[in-house]
């Protein structure tokens, strides 16, 4: 009887060990140099190493609202992703999706035709401008651009036609003259200049404090974190190191990028492209949290987040960050 108790447990014990062992953590990011941690640490080991047995399931997204129903379905735990579908999926969850971390600041950009006489915000008038996504990122700080300059979609009454559409295809009709501009992130912006003999009317970063603003953010689901926070933390961990590695080992860095990109869209970019859109970028775990605000404002004037402006309080949780910050012996960030 005695024998039959200890196979019995020996038998539990295994089971849990299994369990434990098939525990995951499914992450999203976009093949895109906005989102270098999660291609370099992904590519190199880091996230794998610090994680040890867990499981690491990943799915790669060309926009940031497509992630955001992901989340919603449960069908992902992390994300890297743009802040204006951050805050979107935070409204809509009630708070059940939140920031807690940064992973890029700056590379956004309005780039314009060459052969086109635009130098003043009025020249825009009866131009196509295109933006990635409705409602994504750069489509809010077009929109938001336009209006300070007393501009507005063809939509809103105005003469500016606003066209939503992938990276990819604005780029093609970019070169075809069939669009005049683009808001785009990096590195499609730098496509725009060198493979689309554009230019660069507007670097976004000139339009914020300290040439700072969220880029790309992290953001988690709540009850993942809850069920699971020393996981998350150890993400974070690695992410921290990433960043720290890429800034001190930039040409590493490109390379592994240039590689994971080529191998995950199948398709290379010209060494130019890469060396120009780094230029425009800083990596960082800060979500800087101020443009995320600020961010979340526009959004609402745009019509974005509903006709009552939401309370955005528990936006960002910065508590483990700031716990991997202080084991490293660094200081937290500030809220």
């Amino acid at each position: 009887m005695r024998n039959k108790v200890i196979c019995l447990c020996t038998g539990v014990f295994l089971c849990l060990g299994r369990v434990r062992a098939e525990v995951a953590i499914r992450v999203g990011h976009f093949p895109n140099i906005t989102h270098a941690q999660a291609l370099v640490g992904l590519a190199n080991g880091a996230f794998q190493k610090t994680l040890g047995d867990v499981k690491i399931e990943v799915r790669t997204f060309t926009a940031g609202p497509s992630e955001i129903e992901a989340l919603f379905a449960k069908a992902l735990d992390l994300v890297y992703i743009g802040p204006g579908p951050a805050i979107n999926g935070f409204v809509k969850s009630g708070g059940e999706l939140v920031v807690i971390a940064g992973a890029c600041s700056g590379g956004a950009s309005l780039v314009v035709r060459n052969d086109l006489p635009i130098k003043d915000p009025a020249d825009f008038r009866g131009k196509r401008i295109a933006s990635p996504q409705l409602g994504g990122t750069q489509d809010i700080a077009l929109r938001r651009w336009l209006k300070e300059h007393g501009l507005a979609p063809v939509e809103k009454g105005g003469d500016v036609r606003v066209l939503p559409m992938s990276n990819a295809d604005q780029l093609t009709l970019f070169v075809q003259k069939k669009l005049d501009g683009a808001w785009a992130p990096e590195p499609w912006a730098a496509r725009l200049v060198v493979e689309g003999q554009g230019r660069v009317y507007l670097d976004e970063r000139t339009r914020w404090p300290r040439r700072q603003f969220a880029a790309t953010v992290i953001l988690v689901r709540k009850k993942f974190l809850s069920e699971h926070p020393r996981l998350v933390e150890k993400w974070l961990a690695a992410h921290v190191d990433v960043t720290a590695w890429i800034k001190k080992n930039p040409a590493l860095a490109r390379a592994l990028i240039h590689q994971e990109i080529k191998r995950i869209t199948t398709q290379s970019l010209p060494d130019a492209v890469i060396a120009q859109a780094w230029d425009r970028l800083e990596f960082t775990a800060d979500p800087l949290s101020s443009s995320l605000t600020r961010n979340a404002d526009s959004a609402y004037e745009l019509g974005f987040l509903g006709r009552r402006k939401p309370d955005l309080s528990g936006l960002v949780d910065l508590k483990p960050l700031s716990k991997v910050l202080l084991a490293k012996g660094r200081p937290p960030i500030a809220p």
